[in-house]
């Protein structure tokens, strides 16, 4: 014998179920919604786009170009010849682009906040994770247009990878943006005020880039420091400039792969903790709207 269950009356009236879940339609419009929000930031500030253009082109035409003749490279992976040095840096000049590119996004967060532009975001019935996931979306896309008008103009300076190169290293940049957007996301919990920003930077920025294999080979940096070969090992950007590399002349690089994997796993996991209402540390600060 089955007994049919009937809702009360007065649970019906008194308005307390539960909001109903939100649909795929909901949530893809809200992810477009958040992208073509930064997208059309970026639009408007053309002076982002020719910034993020200048630090990389000014190391490519004129710090590669003076040692040229001094820093060459003989045979090394993934490379099949030798090369001048203005073709073994181009991968971590894209690496900067898309470094610099996650803490301007952070950066946005931090004035976000401020400006009380955040909160009527992060109170969306949309989960807080979803949310911070389609911010970093949005970063790596203006990264990948920011990357291939660089990776353009050095073709036309004579770094020419192989066609091929241009598609493969698409998922490369993928991987690596989300990393270091992630890591931007997760600073940006941390950095209370927009006027401590810069300080912070140059103690994540400049580390990151200068302990890496962007500018030097791990090898010869072995040669002169085990010290600072250790480090460069360590940086999570270091792993990021390989992957790019290796994925632009169209060759796998799975130890870097599973490192940059790993290292947005755990930034994005700090980062949805960090932003975590309850949890994290605008928690104890009081919200996002104070913090």
């Amino acid at each position: 014998m089955t007994v049919d269950t009937v809702t009360p009356a007065s649970d019906t009236a008194s308005g307390n179920r539960e909001p109903a879940p939100l649909g795929l339609l909901a949530y893809l419009r809200c992810a477009r919604g958040i992208v073509w929000r930064e997208s059309l930031r970026f639009i408007h500030q053309r002076e982002r786009f020719i910034a993020a253009l200048v630090r990389p082109l000014v190391w490519l035409f004129i710090f590669a170009a003076g040692f040229r003749a001094v820093l060459g490279l003989s045979i090394t992976e993934p490379y099949e010849t030798y090369i001048l040095y203005e073709i073994y840096i181009v991968p971590g000049l894209v690496g900067m682009i898309q470094l610099f590119n996650g803490m301007q996004s952070s950066l946005a967060m931090v004035y976000d906040r401020e400006m009380g532009n955040m909160r009527s975001l992060l109170v969306s019935p949309v989960p807080r994770w979803f949310l911070l996931t389609s911010k970093l979306i949005a970063g790596v896309a203006v990264s990948l247009a920011q990357v291939y008008v660089f990776l353009v103009i050095a073709r036309i300076w004579e770094v020419e990878p192989p066609l091929i190169g241009y598609l493969t290293v698409l998922p490369a940049l993928i991987l690596s943006g989300l990393m270091l957007g992630s890591l931007g996301l997760l600073l940006s919990s941390v950095i209370r005020q927009l006027e401590n920003f810069a300080g912070i930077m140059n103690f994540v920025i400049f580390p990151m880039f200068f302990l890496s294999s962007a500018l030097y080979p791990l090898w010869r940096m072995k040669e002169s420091s085990p010290l600072l070969h250790d480090l460069c090992l360590w940086n999570p950007f270091t792993h990021a400039v390989e992957l790019i590399r290796f994925a632009l002349y169209a060759k796998p690089n799975w130890e870097a792969t599973a490192i940059v994997i790993a290292c947005t796993a755990v930034f994005m996991g700090l980062a949805f903790f960090a932003y975590n209402p309850s949890k994290g540390m605008l928690a104890r600060r009081g919200g996002p709207g104070r913090a």
